[in-house]
């Protein structure tokens, strides 16, 4: 488990969308302290919301944030992107910038601020992945979460030994604004902020946040055809 109460949060995309309702249930679950990320930041009317700029893809941006807050216990890796269109419907640089966004940006992270959380106790790194993890038919992206889940399982493995909780958070169709335009049931974001907050107090390794990612992985066991989405 993760102590919450007290603790000094890193929320990356933590501004707008998931990334604010993690922040913001972080704060009521007790956290002093939760560093928003941003591009751009914007200021912040509550001060115990401290906006921060970062670009995941760049080793420069992520390399300056270590230094500003060298004492954070929990790390929220929600910073990614998307783009439009199958993944023969994009160059390959265009698919090679996404995975550098949403894998990579998530490991550069990880890599940055794990010793900071060995020197802390271990605390936990939060890693914000897909039902497309395992859904097939949504190009790029379901690639790049498919990766990330690959990844929060091997960071799993290595952070270990340093006491460092690892949870990979699954969700379906989010009210965020990535998907505002669609006309589909949606989870509300505080539902699964809450969700995370309570697998970080119970110490838990995963988070499948919807019945529809609990239909997805449950069909991991069966023929590949039932992982395809409509």
């Amino acid at each position: 488990m993760t102590e919450i109460k007290g603790a000094r949060v890193l929320v990356t995309g933590g501004q707008r969308g998931l990334g604010k309702a993690f922040a913001a249930a972080l704060l009521e679950a007790g956290a002093e302290t939760v560093y928003v990320t941003a591009r751009r930041p914007e200021p912040e009317t509550d001060p115990r919301l401290v906006p921060l700029a970062l670009e995941v893809s760049d080793d420069a941006s992520v390399a300056r944030l270590a230094e500003q807050v060298p004492d954070v216990d929990i790390v929220v890796n929600n910073a990614g992107a998307t783009i439009p269109n199958g993944l023969l419907g994009n160059g390959v640089d265009e698919v090679a910038h996404l995975l550098d966004v949403n894998v990579l940006g998530a490991l550069r992270v990880t890599q940055a601020f794990a010793p900071v959380l060995a020197r802390r106790g271990g605390g936990a790194v939060v890693n914000v992945h897909s039902v497309l993890s395992w859904a097939s038919g949504t190009g790029a992206y379901g690639v790049s979460k498919a990766a990330l889940w690959s990844l929060t399982n091997s960071l799993r493995h290595e952070l270990a030994g340093q006491g460092t909780q690892v949870v990979g958070v699954h969700l379906g169709y989010t009210d965020t604004d990535m998907v505002r335009a669609l006309d589909v049931p949606k989870n509300d974001p505080r539902d699964v902020a809450a969700q995370v907050v309570e697998a970080l107090l119970k110490g838990e390794s995963e988070v499948l946040a919807d019945e529809v990612t609990r239909h997805f992985k449950a069909a991991l066991s069966g023929p590949v055809e039932g992982l395809a989405v409509a």
